[in-house]
């Protein structure tokens, strides 16, 4: 096998654009769908069904759904709908949020419900509304074993995130098929995408190692 640094090289730059972008889509995927996560997620625990429903249809929906669907979905319907042409790296954002919001939600339910409801009826007693509680002393207690899965899901993006490539969001993985394109080589472009993706998932692994470790010890 004739494996070929050279074109690795002449990619190179493109591909280190790439990375930034890969990082860009699934921070703003992770820190959109967080926000977004929660809202859905006490959604859901609303005791009304009637509005409760919508919520949980849309994680029923976002999980049951390939990725790959939603990101075609939301590229040639839902973003020219409201900007009136398309944009892949808008799409691209927008399809990794909502799509990480139905996992995160889920993750933010099973965290509160983790915790002991005498938690929340001992700062009910001293006088804190429910929203307060739920702020000062349930979510806090919560966050912290939600770290290893909420972890996990940002890994998850950064390696779903090589589905914008089929919208020419010219992250990693686009570069990856324009060099595989360009030179008709295979083991080159896919072998490089792929050490970069296993840089940046141990890369992050490790960081969420140590923070899980920090917190476990304060």
């Amino acid at each position: 096998m004739d494996f070929r640094f050279d074109i690795i090289a002449e990619y190179a730059p493109f591909l280190l654009k790439g990375t930034l972008l890969t990082i860009g889509l699934s921070l703003a995927g992770i820190l959109i769908g967080t926000v977004l996560g929660l809202l859905i997620g006490l959604g859901k625990m609303v005791n009304n069904k009637l509005i409760a429903l919508p919520f949980s249809l849309y994680i029923t929906f976002f999980r049951g759904t390939p990725l790959f669907v939603q990101i075609l979905l939301i590229h040639f319907g839902v973003v020219p709908a409201f900007l009136g042409h398309t944009n892949a790296v808008a799409a691209a954002i927008l399809a990794l949020s909502l799509n990480a919001a139905a996992y995160i939600a889920e993750i933010f339910r099973a965290g509160i419900q983790s915790i002991d409801r005498g938690q929340m009826e001992a700062a009910r007693s001293l006088g804190m509304t429910h929203g307060q509680a739920m702020r000062h002393v349930i979510l806090p207690q919560a966050f912290k074993r939600m770290i290893p899965p909420l972890g996990n899901e940002f890994i998850v993006l950064i390696k779903e995130s090589s589905l914008a490539a089929v919208i020419t969001a010219p992250e990693i993985m686009y570069w990856g098929r324009a060099m595989a394109g360009q030179y008709y080589k295979v083991w080159e472009p896919y072998l490089t995408a792929a050490l970069i993706y296993l840089i940046l998932t141990i890369s992050l692994s490790f960081i969420l190692s140590r923070l899980e470790r920090r917190l476990k010890t304060e």
